[in-house]
Protein backbone atom coordinates (compact mmCIF):
# COMPACT_ATOMS: atom_id res chain seq x y z
CA UNK A 1 0.00 0.00 0.00
CA UNK A 2 0.75 3.39 -0.68
CA UNK A 3 2.44 5.68 1.77
CA UNK A 4 -1.20 6.84 3.52
CA UNK A 5 -0.25 10.86 3.34
CA UNK A 6 0.63 10.51 -0.04
CA UNK A 7 -2.55 8.64 -0.94
CA UNK A 8 -4.39 11.09 0.83
CA UNK A 9 -3.01 14.10 -1.46
CA UNK A 10 -2.48 12.90 -4.41
CA UNK A 11 -4.21 15.26 -6.29
CA UNK A 12 -2.43 18.07 -4.63
CA UNK A 13 0.01 18.22 -7.40
CA UNK A 14 -2.38 18.13 -10.24
CA UNK A 15 -4.52 20.36 -8.58
CA UNK A 16 -1.46 23.11 -8.57
CA UNK A 17 -1.00 22.33 -12.16
CA UNK A 18 -4.37 22.84 -12.57
CA UNK A 19 -3.52 26.74 -11.64
CA UNK A 20 -2.03 27.09 -14.71
CA UNK A 21 -4.05 25.16 -17.23
CA UNK A 22 -6.43 28.25 -17.87
CA UNK A 23 -6.30 30.39 -20.98
CA UNK A 24 -6.28 33.92 -19.71
CA UNK A 25 -3.15 36.09 -18.89
CA UNK A 26 -1.72 37.46 -16.33
CA UNK A 27 1.23 40.10 -15.14
CA UNK A 28 1.81 41.31 -12.05
CA UNK A 29 4.52 44.07 -11.74
CA UNK A 30 6.57 44.89 -8.43
CA UNK A 31 8.53 48.10 -8.57
CA UNK A 32 10.88 48.45 -4.96
CA UNK A 33 12.93 50.97 -4.54
CA UNK A 34 15.75 50.44 -2.63
CA UNK A 35 16.24 46.54 -3.55
CA UNK A 36 19.24 44.46 -4.74
CA UNK A 37 18.75 42.68 -7.55
CA UNK A 38 18.88 38.83 -8.21
CA UNK A 39 16.25 36.18 -8.41
CA UNK A 40 12.43 36.21 -7.13
CA UNK A 41 10.42 33.59 -5.86
CA UNK A 42 6.57 33.60 -6.41
CA UNK A 43 5.08 31.38 -3.26
CA UNK A 44 1.61 30.12 -3.22
CA UNK A 45 -0.26 29.33 -0.74
CA UNK A 46 -2.72 26.41 -0.31
CA UNK A 47 -3.67 25.84 3.11
CA UNK A 48 -1.01 24.55 5.75
CA UNK A 49 1.28 24.51 2.52
CA UNK A 50 2.86 26.07 0.26
CA UNK A 51 3.94 25.86 -3.36
CA UNK A 52 6.32 27.40 -5.82
CA UNK A 53 4.34 29.44 -8.07
CA UNK A 54 7.10 31.24 -10.22
CA UNK A 55 10.08 32.80 -10.35
CA UNK A 56 12.00 36.04 -11.79
CA UNK A 57 15.14 38.41 -11.99
CA UNK A 58 14.75 41.68 -10.29
CA UNK A 59 16.87 43.89 -12.24
CA UNK A 60 18.80 46.68 -10.11
CA UNK A 61 16.34 49.33 -10.13
CA UNK A 62 14.20 46.91 -8.10
CA UNK A 63 11.77 45.75 -10.62
CA UNK A 64 10.79 42.65 -11.60
CA UNK A 65 7.39 41.01 -13.54
CA UNK A 66 5.47 37.45 -13.24
CA UNK A 67 4.41 37.48 -16.41
CA UNK A 68 2.67 34.59 -17.39
CA UNK A 69 0.20 33.16 -20.49
CA UNK A 70 -2.33 31.83 -18.25
CA UNK A 71 -3.77 33.29 -14.64
CA UNK A 72 -2.88 32.82 -11.03
CA UNK A 73 -5.11 30.80 -9.23
CA UNK A 74 -6.96 33.47 -6.97
CA UNK A 75 -5.27 33.25 -3.17
CA UNK A 76 -2.85 34.09 -1.04
CA UNK A 77 0.58 34.84 -2.54
CA UNK A 78 4.18 35.98 -1.13
CA UNK A 79 6.92 36.43 -2.73
CA UNK A 80 10.27 35.92 -1.45
CA UNK A 81 13.01 38.56 -1.87
CA UNK A 82 16.64 38.18 -3.27
CA UNK A 83 18.00 39.33 0.81
CA UNK A 84 15.16 36.47 1.89
CA UNK A 85 12.26 39.43 2.94
CA UNK A 86 9.31 38.97 1.36
CA UNK A 87 5.86 40.85 0.14
CA UNK A 88 3.11 40.02 0.48
CA UNK A 89 -0.35 40.26 -1.69
CA UNK A 90 -3.67 38.47 -2.71
CA UNK A 91 -5.69 38.44 -6.21
CA UNK A 92 -9.07 37.31 -7.37
CA UNK A 93 -9.26 36.11 -11.15
CA UNK A 94 -9.99 40.19 -12.19
CA UNK A 95 -6.52 41.24 -9.88
CA UNK A 96 -4.51 39.43 -13.12
CA UNK A 97 -3.16 43.00 -14.04
CA UNK A 98 -1.70 44.33 -10.88
CA UNK A 99 1.12 46.63 -10.50
CA UNK A 100 2.62 47.66 -6.87
CA UNK A 101 5.31 50.57 -6.37
CA UNK A 102 6.57 50.62 -3.03
CA UNK A 103 10.23 50.95 -1.02
CA UNK A 104 12.28 48.69 0.53
CA UNK A 105 12.55 49.98 3.54
CA UNK A 106 8.55 50.50 4.56
CA UNK A 107 7.17 47.69 1.98
CA UNK A 108 3.71 48.48 3.21
CA UNK A 109 3.40 51.94 3.74
CA UNK A 110 4.63 53.57 1.30
CA UNK A 111 2.71 50.80 -1.10
CA UNK A 112 0.81 52.02 -4.54
CA UNK A 113 -1.34 49.43 -5.90
CA UNK A 114 -3.29 49.30 -9.12
CA UNK A 115 -5.56 46.88 -10.37
CA UNK A 116 -5.79 44.63 -7.12
CA UNK A 117 -8.56 46.10 -5.00
CA UNK A 118 -7.74 42.93 -2.75
CA UNK A 119 -3.98 43.60 -2.63
CA UNK A 120 -4.95 47.26 -1.42
CA UNK A 121 -7.01 46.41 1.29
CA UNK A 122 -4.53 43.68 2.59
CA UNK A 123 -1.77 46.74 2.84
CA UNK A 124 -4.22 49.05 4.26
CA UNK A 125 -4.41 45.75 7.23
CA UNK A 126 -1.09 45.30 7.79
CA UNK A 127 -0.58 48.85 8.30
CA UNK A 128 -2.49 49.08 10.99
CA UNK A 129 -1.33 45.57 12.37
CA UNK A 130 2.15 47.06 12.79
CA UNK A 131 0.66 50.50 14.04
CA UNK A 132 -1.23 48.36 16.69
CA UNK A 133 1.54 46.01 17.33
CA UNK A 134 4.27 49.14 18.04
CA UNK A 135 2.01 50.61 20.61
CA UNK A 136 0.70 47.14 22.01
CA UNK A 137 4.25 46.57 22.80
CA UNK A 138 4.92 49.82 24.65
CA UNK A 139 1.20 49.40 26.56
CA UNK A 140 2.67 45.79 28.02
CA UNK A 141 5.59 47.66 29.41
CA UNK A 142 3.55 50.04 31.35
CA UNK A 143 1.07 47.01 32.51
CA UNK A 144 4.49 44.79 33.69
CA UNK A 145 5.84 47.81 35.33
CA UNK A 146 2.90 49.53 37.17
CA UNK A 147 0.31 48.48 40.03
CA UNK A 148 -3.28 48.08 38.89
CA UNK A 149 -4.19 50.92 41.02
CA UNK A 150 -1.42 52.84 39.16
CA UNK A 151 -3.80 55.83 36.91
CA UNK A 152 -1.28 55.12 34.77
CA UNK A 153 -2.46 51.35 34.10
CA UNK A 154 -5.64 52.27 33.62
CA UNK A 155 -4.76 54.58 31.05
CA UNK A 156 -2.60 51.68 29.44
CA UNK A 157 -5.80 49.73 29.74
CA UNK A 158 -7.97 51.73 27.91
CA UNK A 159 -5.60 52.29 24.93
CA UNK A 160 -5.85 48.64 24.55
CA UNK A 161 -9.38 48.92 24.60
CA UNK A 162 -9.25 51.59 21.68
CA UNK A 163 -6.57 49.39 19.81
CA UNK A 164 -9.46 47.11 19.87
CA UNK A 165 -12.59 49.26 19.05
CA UNK A 166 -10.12 49.95 16.04
CA UNK A 167 -9.79 46.96 14.62
CA UNK A 168 -13.89 46.50 14.60
CA UNK A 169 -14.28 49.64 13.09
CA UNK A 170 -12.23 48.41 10.25
CA UNK A 171 -14.09 45.09 9.88
CA UNK A 172 -17.36 47.25 10.04
CA UNK A 173 -15.98 49.45 7.18
CA UNK A 174 -14.59 46.71 4.59
CA UNK A 175 -17.66 44.75 5.25
CA UNK A 176 -19.85 47.52 4.47
CA UNK A 177 -17.74 49.52 1.39
CA UNK A 178 -16.35 46.19 0.35
CA UNK A 179 -18.77 43.21 0.63
CA UNK A 180 -18.09 41.21 -2.86
CA UNK A 181 -13.95 41.16 -2.70
CA UNK A 182 -12.23 38.15 -1.67
CA UNK A 183 -10.33 40.21 0.83
CA UNK A 184 -13.38 40.67 2.40
CA UNK A 185 -14.16 36.94 2.88
CA UNK A 186 -10.67 35.76 3.71
CA UNK A 187 -10.82 38.75 6.61
CA UNK A 188 -13.88 37.80 7.99
CA UNK A 189 -13.07 34.03 7.79
CA UNK A 190 -9.92 34.97 9.84
CA UNK A 191 -12.01 36.33 12.77
CA UNK A 192 -13.06 35.11 16.02
CA UNK A 193 -16.24 35.19 17.32
CA UNK A 194 -16.65 37.30 20.70
CA UNK A 195 -16.47 35.67 24.11
CA UNK A 196 -19.68 36.06 25.54
CA UNK A 197 -20.24 36.33 29.55
CA UNK A 198 -22.00 32.70 30.30
CA UNK A 199 -23.27 32.50 33.89
CA UNK A 200 -23.95 29.53 35.95
CA UNK A 201 -27.14 29.56 37.99
CA UNK A 202 -25.04 30.55 40.99
CA UNK A 203 -23.89 33.52 39.58
CA UNK A 204 -20.50 31.95 38.73
CA UNK A 205 -18.59 32.13 35.51
CA UNK A 206 -18.99 29.33 33.13
CA UNK A 207 -16.00 28.44 31.57
CA UNK A 208 -17.10 25.55 29.80
CA UNK A 209 -20.52 27.31 28.48
CA UNK A 210 -18.00 29.66 27.32
CA UNK A 211 -16.03 27.58 25.15
CA UNK A 212 -19.13 26.01 23.53
CA UNK A 213 -20.61 28.45 22.73
CA UNK A 214 -17.23 29.75 20.82
CA UNK A 215 -16.83 27.23 19.20
CA UNK A 216 -20.76 26.52 18.17
CA UNK A 217 -20.14 30.17 16.23
CA UNK A 218 -16.16 29.74 15.18
CA UNK A 219 -17.01 28.84 11.46
CA UNK A 220 -20.06 30.92 11.55
CA UNK A 221 -18.15 34.03 9.80
CA UNK A 222 -16.38 31.08 7.41
CA UNK A 223 -18.01 30.75 3.67
CA UNK A 224 -17.17 27.07 3.22
CA UNK A 225 -18.48 26.90 -0.13
CA UNK A 226 -15.84 29.08 -1.01
CA UNK A 227 -13.13 26.93 -2.41
CA UNK A 228 -10.68 30.20 -2.85
CA UNK A 229 -10.66 30.33 1.02
CA UNK A 230 -8.48 27.06 0.23
CA UNK A 231 -5.51 29.22 -1.45
CA UNK A 232 -4.74 31.22 2.28
CA UNK A 233 -3.86 29.66 5.12
CA UNK A 234 -7.04 30.14 6.77
CA UNK A 235 -8.86 27.18 6.76
CA UNK A 236 -6.03 26.02 8.11
CA UNK A 237 -5.50 27.94 10.95
CA UNK A 238 -9.17 27.29 11.67
CA UNK A 239 -8.77 23.79 12.10
CA UNK A 240 -6.03 23.45 13.84
CA UNK A 241 -7.52 25.82 16.68
CA UNK A 242 -10.75 24.21 16.38
CA UNK A 243 -9.27 20.63 17.32
CA UNK A 244 -5.98 21.36 19.01
CA UNK A 245 -7.24 24.42 21.26
CA UNK A 246 -11.14 24.02 21.26
CA UNK A 247 -11.61 20.21 21.66
CA UNK A 248 -11.28 17.89 24.38
CA UNK A 249 -8.35 15.69 24.13
CA UNK A 250 -10.34 12.64 23.35
CA UNK A 251 -11.80 10.77 20.76
CA UNK A 252 -15.04 10.52 20.97
CA UNK A 253 -15.05 14.31 21.32
CA UNK A 254 -12.52 14.68 18.24
CA UNK A 255 -15.03 12.52 16.67
CA UNK A 256 -18.05 15.15 17.16
CA UNK A 257 -16.53 17.52 16.06
CA UNK A 258 -15.20 16.33 13.14
CA UNK A 259 -18.82 15.07 11.95
CA UNK A 260 -19.41 19.03 12.63
CA UNK A 261 -16.85 20.87 10.58
CA UNK A 262 -16.92 17.86 8.12
CA UNK A 263 -20.84 18.38 7.76
CA UNK A 264 -20.28 22.25 6.87
CA UNK A 265 -17.57 21.50 4.70
CA UNK A 266 -19.53 19.68 2.16
CA UNK A 267 -21.07 22.81 0.60
CA UNK A 268 -17.58 22.10 -1.93
CA UNK A 269 -16.32 19.29 -2.54
CA UNK A 270 -12.98 20.39 -2.64
CA UNK A 271 -13.33 22.05 0.59
CA UNK A 272 -14.50 18.30 1.75
CA UNK A 273 -12.09 16.87 0.26
CA UNK A 274 -9.53 19.48 2.14
CA UNK A 275 -11.03 18.97 5.06
CA UNK A 276 -11.65 15.40 5.25
CA UNK A 277 -8.10 14.23 4.58
CA UNK A 278 -7.07 16.97 6.81
CA UNK A 279 -8.27 15.35 9.99
CA UNK A 280 -7.65 11.55 8.32
CA UNK A 281 -3.53 12.79 7.95
CA UNK A 282 -3.75 14.54 11.56
CA UNK A 283 -4.82 11.39 13.42
CA UNK A 284 -3.64 8.51 11.23
CA UNK A 285 -1.13 6.16 13.39
CA UNK A 286 2.23 7.69 14.41
CA UNK A 287 1.48 11.03 13.28
CA UNK A 288 -1.05 11.61 16.67
CA UNK A 289 -0.05 11.56 20.23
CA UNK A 290 -3.55 11.20 21.65
CA UNK A 291 -4.51 7.89 22.81
CA UNK A 292 -6.09 6.17 20.39
CA UNK A 293 -6.87 9.14 18.20
CA UNK A 294 -6.78 6.55 15.25
CA UNK A 295 -10.29 6.04 16.32
CA UNK A 296 -11.14 9.56 14.29
CA UNK A 297 -8.89 7.88 11.32
CA UNK A 298 -11.23 5.07 11.36
CA UNK A 299 -14.12 7.29 12.06
CA UNK A 300 -13.69 9.32 9.19
CA UNK A 301 -12.54 7.21 6.48
CA UNK A 302 -15.53 4.40 7.50
CA UNK A 303 -18.92 7.51 7.16
CA UNK A 304 -17.13 9.80 5.07
CA UNK A 305 -14.55 8.14 2.56
CA UNK A 306 -17.09 6.05 0.61
CA UNK A 307 -17.34 5.47 -3.73
CA UNK A 308 -20.75 8.16 -3.08
CA UNK A 309 -18.63 10.94 -1.38
CA UNK A 310 -15.12 10.30 -1.84
CA UNK A 311 -15.35 10.54 -6.00
CA UNK A 312 -11.23 12.11 -5.97
CA UNK A 313 -10.36 8.26 -5.39
CA UNK A 314 -10.20 5.38 -7.75
CA UNK A 315 -11.83 2.01 -6.54
CA UNK A 316 -8.48 0.77 -5.73
CA UNK A 317 -6.97 3.73 -3.65
CA UNK A 318 -10.17 3.81 -1.56
CA UNK A 319 -9.88 0.12 -1.33
CA UNK A 320 -6.40 0.81 0.22
CA UNK A 321 -7.15 3.55 2.57
CA UNK A 322 -10.21 1.27 4.08
CA UNK A 323 -8.75 -1.37 4.44
CA UNK A 324 -5.92 0.11 6.75
CA UNK A 325 -9.40 1.39 8.51
CA UNK A 326 -10.84 -1.89 9.15
CA UNK A 327 -7.36 -3.63 9.89
CA UNK A 328 -7.31 -0.86 12.82
CA UNK A 329 -11.63 -1.40 13.99
CA UNK A 330 -11.03 -4.49 16.70
CA UNK A 331 -8.48 -2.96 18.47
CA UNK A 332 -9.71 0.51 19.30
CA UNK A 333 -10.08 1.76 23.27
CA UNK A 334 -12.66 0.18 25.09
CA UNK A 335 -13.44 -2.60 22.60
CA UNK A 336 -13.63 -6.22 23.67
CA UNK A 337 -10.03 -7.28 22.61
CA UNK A 338 -9.75 -10.17 20.75
CA UNK A 339 -7.85 -13.54 21.51
CA UNK A 340 -4.64 -14.46 19.86
CA UNK A 341 -4.09 -18.38 19.43
CA UNK A 342 -0.62 -18.98 18.62
CA UNK A 343 1.78 -21.35 19.51
CA UNK A 344 4.75 -21.29 22.31
CA UNK A 345 8.41 -21.90 22.70
CA UNK A 346 8.01 -25.69 23.65
CA UNK A 347 5.52 -25.65 20.81
CA UNK A 348 2.10 -25.90 22.91
CA UNK A 349 -0.74 -23.77 21.97
CA UNK A 350 -1.44 -20.71 23.60
CA UNK A 351 -4.33 -18.03 23.66
CA UNK A 352 -4.90 -14.92 25.54
CA UNK A 353 -8.36 -15.84 27.06
CA UNK A 354 -6.65 -18.36 28.52
CA UNK A 355 -5.24 -16.25 31.18
CA UNK A 356 -6.79 -15.43 34.50
CA UNK A 357 -5.33 -12.64 35.60
CA UNK A 358 -7.45 -9.63 36.16
CA UNK A 359 -5.30 -7.18 33.92
CA UNK A 360 -3.62 -8.78 30.79
CA UNK A 361 -0.46 -6.71 28.75
CA UNK A 362 -0.56 -8.02 25.01
CA UNK A 363 2.92 -6.89 24.16
CA UNK A 364 4.19 -7.12 20.67
CA UNK A 365 7.56 -6.32 19.80
CA UNK A 366 10.38 -7.28 17.12
CA UNK A 367 13.99 -9.27 18.26
CA UNK A 368 15.58 -6.60 16.40
CA UNK A 369 14.16 -2.81 17.28
CA UNK A 370 16.10 -1.12 19.32
CA UNK A 371 12.85 0.12 21.24
CA UNK A 372 11.76 -2.94 21.89
CA UNK A 373 15.20 -3.81 23.12
CA UNK A 374 15.36 -0.96 25.53
CA UNK A 375 11.40 -1.26 26.27
CA UNK A 376 11.53 -5.32 27.10
CA UNK A 377 13.55 -5.40 30.63
CA UNK A 378 11.71 -2.18 31.57
CA UNK A 379 8.66 -4.29 30.94
CA UNK A 380 10.41 -7.24 32.93
CA UNK A 381 11.21 -4.89 35.49
CA UNK A 382 7.54 -3.48 35.84
CA UNK A 383 6.48 -7.12 36.08
CA UNK A 384 8.17 -8.05 38.97
CA UNK A 385 6.46 -5.21 40.92
CA UNK A 386 2.76 -5.58 39.54
CA UNK A 387 2.56 -9.78 39.43
CA UNK A 388 0.88 -9.66 42.61
CA UNK A 389 -1.62 -7.19 42.05
CA UNK A 390 -3.13 -9.48 39.26
CA UNK A 391 -1.24 -9.19 35.94
CA UNK A 392 -0.04 -11.21 33.06
CA UNK A 393 1.77 -10.42 29.30
CA UNK A 394 0.89 -12.32 26.55
CA UNK A 395 4.42 -11.24 24.48
CA UNK A 396 3.99 -11.28 20.58
CA UNK A 397 7.25 -11.46 18.76
CA UNK A 398 6.61 -10.32 14.59
CA UNK A 399 9.68 -10.84 12.38
CA UNK A 400 11.70 -13.06 14.17
CA UNK A 401 13.39 -16.17 13.04
CA UNK A 402 12.70 -19.40 16.25
CA UNK A 403 16.25 -18.94 17.33
CA UNK A 404 16.14 -15.07 17.45
CA UNK A 405 13.08 -15.44 19.30
CA UNK A 406 14.28 -18.06 21.99
CA UNK A 407 17.17 -16.19 22.61
CA UNK A 408 15.63 -13.15 22.93
CA UNK A 409 13.36 -14.45 25.55
CA UNK A 410 16.57 -15.96 27.33
CA UNK A 411 18.28 -13.03 27.56
CA UNK A 412 15.50 -10.66 28.92
CA UNK A 413 14.35 -13.77 31.64
CA UNK A 414 10.61 -13.50 29.74
CA UNK A 415 9.99 -17.10 30.54
CA UNK A 416 7.26 -15.63 33.03
CA UNK A 417 5.41 -14.32 30.10
CA UNK A 418 3.07 -16.13 28.31
CA UNK A 419 5.57 -16.30 24.63
CA UNK A 420 3.71 -16.82 21.46
CA UNK A 421 5.41 -16.76 17.62
CA UNK A 422 3.41 -17.32 14.56
CA UNK A 423 5.69 -16.52 11.61
CA UNK A 424 2.40 -15.91 9.28
CA UNK A 425 1.26 -12.98 11.61
CA UNK A 426 -1.95 -14.70 10.71
CA UNK A 427 -3.23 -14.71 14.40
CA UNK A 428 -3.31 -11.45 15.48
CA UNK A 429 -3.98 -10.34 11.55
CA UNK A 430 -7.09 -7.63 12.07
CA UNK A 431 -7.03 -7.98 15.79
CA UNK A 432 -4.20 -5.82 17.84
CA UNK A 433 -2.88 -3.39 14.96
CA UNK A 434 1.00 -2.42 15.40
CA UNK A 435 2.15 0.61 13.42
CA UNK A 436 5.34 0.41 15.31
CA UNK A 437 6.95 -1.63 17.89
CA UNK A 438 6.88 -2.16 20.85
CA UNK A 439 2.92 -1.83 20.64
CA UNK A 440 1.29 -2.26 24.25
CA UNK A 441 -2.07 -2.97 24.75
CA UNK A 442 -3.59 -3.45 28.48
CA UNK A 443 -7.22 -5.57 28.63
CA UNK A 444 -8.87 -5.48 31.76
CA UNK A 445 -11.05 -7.98 33.44
CA UNK A 446 -13.91 -7.63 30.82
CA UNK A 447 -11.07 -8.09 28.19
CA UNK A 448 -11.63 -4.39 27.18
CA UNK A 449 -8.61 -2.25 25.50
CA UNK A 450 -8.38 0.37 28.57
CA UNK A 451 -4.78 1.23 26.92
CA UNK A 452 -3.03 1.40 23.76
CA UNK A 453 0.18 2.56 22.20
CA UNK A 454 2.28 2.91 25.64
CA UNK A 455 5.14 2.98 27.30
CA UNK A 456 6.10 0.50 30.14
CA UNK A 457 6.17 3.64 32.59
CA UNK A 458 2.44 4.32 31.46
CA UNK A 459 1.12 1.11 31.91
CA UNK A 460 0.39 1.55 36.11
CA UNK A 461 -1.51 4.76 35.35
CA UNK A 462 -3.37 2.79 33.30
CA UNK A 463 -4.24 -0.23 35.28
CA UNK A 464 -4.63 2.23 38.58
CA UNK A 465 -7.12 4.32 36.66
CA UNK A 466 -9.32 1.62 35.69
CA UNK A 467 -9.25 -0.11 39.56
CA UNK A 468 -10.70 3.36 41.11
CA UNK A 469 -13.82 2.96 38.58
CA UNK A 470 -14.22 -0.01 39.88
Amino acid sequence: MKNLSLVLVTGLSLLFNEVYGQKDSCDIKFYIDGMISGKVKLIGAYADQNYLADSAIANDKGFFEFKRKSPLKPGYFYVILPDYSNIHFMIDKDDQFMTVHTRKSDLYGSAQVKGSENTQLLYESFIMQLRHELISDSLNKIIKSKNSTDPTYAEAKSEFKKLADEREAHIEEIKKNHPHTFYTKFKLSGQNPAIIDVRKTNGDLDTSGQMRLFRTQFWDNVDLSDERLLYTPVIANKLKMHFDDLTIQQPDSLIAQADIVIKKSMANLEMFKFVSNWLVIKYQPTKTKIMDGEAVFVHVIDKYFTKELASWYNDKELADVRKKADEMKASLLYRIGPDVVSVGPAGEVRSIYEIKSPYIIVYMYDTKCEHCQKETPLLRKWYDDWKSKGVEVFAIVLNSTEEEWKSFIQQNRMEVFSNVRDPSNRSIYGKYYVDITPEIYVLNKERKIIGKNLKVEQIATVIERDMRKN
